[in-house]
């Protein structure tokens, strides 16, 4: 078998079906679907249970977080890769037959994903309008993640394949009892050893619903524990000099970003202290824009600032996602965008 598609189930009832519909609908057929019910209270072990397909396994636990939920798929899986998906996302139809081709062309990787696209949780745009996909994606080839990762994220949970084997040689894949950045501390340690293979082509669809760990205005007094365990693995003497180099860098670049929510949501001292500690990334223009927004900007320039970043990235197609969003969707979020003249109202308005 080829490929097991493991999905994390937490009250998702809403999106669940839709999900697996999205990978059964797969032009690739040689796998297999493994959902795994965190305890959910809301039905939707039971819409999973109601699919009939012989591929699609239903695997119940006791609540113990998405990393345990995860961790438990991977030690089930009889595919030769896993893909992972979450509960509230779609896979293109080709996703698993482009990135099997992908993977038979860089056999000396072990994790192959795709870019993707970030789409409002907004009527008329889900379910997604793929664009047509060539049968010869660009491939990447990453030999240094972390700096790759400072230009912009490439890619996300739900567009990620990864070799079945080598994740069973690091159970347990994730962090226990964590939900923040559990997912990129995997990503970077596999590019340790080997590196990425991406295709420039959009694959997953993720649904923008509610605002991320990562990019949360609140509690960043305190560094998320993935940040903490990468920056011991650059400091350790274990990686070479240039992965330790791009490591600390990539610490550094999100204390830049922990400092502009703080910024942002009123707290310039914290700001500030985060961006003494995020001294590495003090040669990026980041940096030093963070460092005048703090020092001189006024509180409600800061959040029209904040205000207008957020209205760029929902109508721009580019920032929308990893190549481009269709046209139908970039003129959607473009109209809904038009009337709105709040953060909240934005907020609101596409369920972010």
């Amino acid at each position: 078998m080829k490929f097991s598609v493991i999905i994390p189930l937490y009250n998702k009832a809403p999106y669940i079906t839709a999900t697996v519909e999205s990978v059964l609908a797969q032009s690739f057929m040689d796998f297999e679907v493994i959902v795994v019910d965190d305890g959910s209270s809301d039905g939707g072990a039971e819409l999973v249970e109601a699919i009939t397909d012989p591929r699609v396994r239903l695997v119940r636990q006791a609540n113990a977080g998405v990393s345990a939920a995860r961790n438990h798929a991977i030690s089930l899986a009889r595919g030769e890769w896993v893909a992972f998906l979450d509960a509230d996302d779609w896979h293109h139809p080709r996703y698993l037959d482009t990135l099997a081709n992908v993977q038979n062309a860089y056999p000396q990787v072990d994790t192959v994903a795709a870019d993707f696209m970030r789409l409002p949780h907004a009527e008329g745009i889900w379910p997604p309008c793929w664009p047509v996909i060539k049968n010869c994606p660009n491939v990447e080839l990453i030999t240094d993640l972390p700096r790759r990762w400072m230009a912009g994220p490439c890619f996300f949970t739900s567009a990620v394949t990864v070799r079945t084997a080598q994740l069973q040689k690091m159970q347990p894949c994730f962090p226990l009892g964590e939900s923040c950045g559990e997912d990129l501390d995997l990503w970077f340690r596999l590019a340790e050893h080997s590196p990425v293979a991406l295709a420039r082509t959009p694959l997953a669809a993720y649904r923008l619903e509610t605002e991320g760990c990562l990019t949360s205005t609140h509690k960043t007094t305190i560094m998320r524990p993935f940040l903490q365990r990468m920056q011991v693995r650059a400091l350790s003497g274990d990686l070479s000099a240039r992965q330790s180099r791009s490591l600390l860098q990539l610490v550094a670049q999100f204390k830049v970003s922990f400092a502009r929510q703080a910024i942002v949501s009123g707290n310039r001292i914290e700001g500030l202290r985060w961006l003494l500690k995020g001294h590495d990334a003090v040669q990026s223009k980041r940096w030093w824009l963070t460092a005048v927004m703090a020092l001189f900007f006024p509180g409600h320039f800061l959040k029209e600032w904040q205000l207008w970043r957020m209205r760029r990235t929902l109508a721009q197609p580019k920032r929308l996602e990893g190549i481009a969003v269709t046209t139908r969707t970039a003129y959607i979020a473009a109209q809904r965008l038009k009337p709105l003249r709040s953060i909240k109202e934005v907020c609101t308005e596409f369920g972010i």
